[in-house]
C-alpha cells in the first residue's frame, strides 16, 4: 500500500509517498484504508549554501612588546587571566619547577613554574595585572 504524507523537517515541508507492506496477508482483517494512487515525488530542495563574502580577518597583532615571542629564559603566561600572587623577586635564584607566580582565570588558580634554573633577571608583572596568553611574565638568566 502507498500512503501520501506531508513531512516537515526544520521548517521545510515535503510531500512524500511511503510504501507500506500489505498487512492483509499477515492478518485476516480486511483493509480499512482504501489504496491511494502513487503520486509523483516532490522535488527536495537542498539546504542553502553559505558563501563567505568577506576575506578572513587576520589575527590582531600583540598589544605590547611583552607578548612578543619568548626567548630561552622568558616565562610566558599559559593563559589569559589576572596575576594574584608573585612569589619571587628580581635577583633571586630559582630552580627548574619552582613556583614563580599564580594566575586566576574563571575563578581557578593556575601556578606558573620556572621552566629552567637560574637567576630571576626581571619580573614584568605585578599582583592585579591582567595578562594575555603567551605574554612574557618574567625572564630567567
Amino acid at each position: 500500500m502507498i500512503k501520501k504524507l506531508r513531512v516537515t523537517v526544520d521548517g521545510v515541508t515535503y510531500d512524500v509517498s511511503v510504501e507500506i507492506p500489505d498487512e492483509s496477508a499477515a492478518s485476516d482483517a480486511p483493509l480499512t484504508t482504501p489504496p491511494v494512487a502513487a503520486a509523483a515525488p516532490s522535488p527536495i530542495s537542498a539546504p542553502p549554501v553559505i558563501v563567505p563574502t568577506a576575506a578572513p580577518v587576520a589575527a590582531p597583532a600583540p598589544a605590547s612588546s611583552s607578548a612578543a615571542p619568548s626567548g630561552p629564559g622568558d616565562v610566558p603566561s599559559p593563559l589569559t587571566g589576572r596575576v594574584t600572587a608573585v612569589v619571587v623577586t628580581p635577583g633571586q635564584a630559582v630552580k627548574e619547577g619552582d613556583h614563580l607566580l599564580t594566575l586566576e582565570a574563571m575563578k581557578m588558580n593556575t601556578f606558573v613554574f620556572a621552566p629552567k634554573s637560574g637567576k630571576l633577571a626581571e619580573v614584568k608583572v605585578a599582583v592585579g595585572d591582567a595578562v594575555e596568553e603567551h605574554q612574557i611574565l618574567m625572564r630567567i638568566e
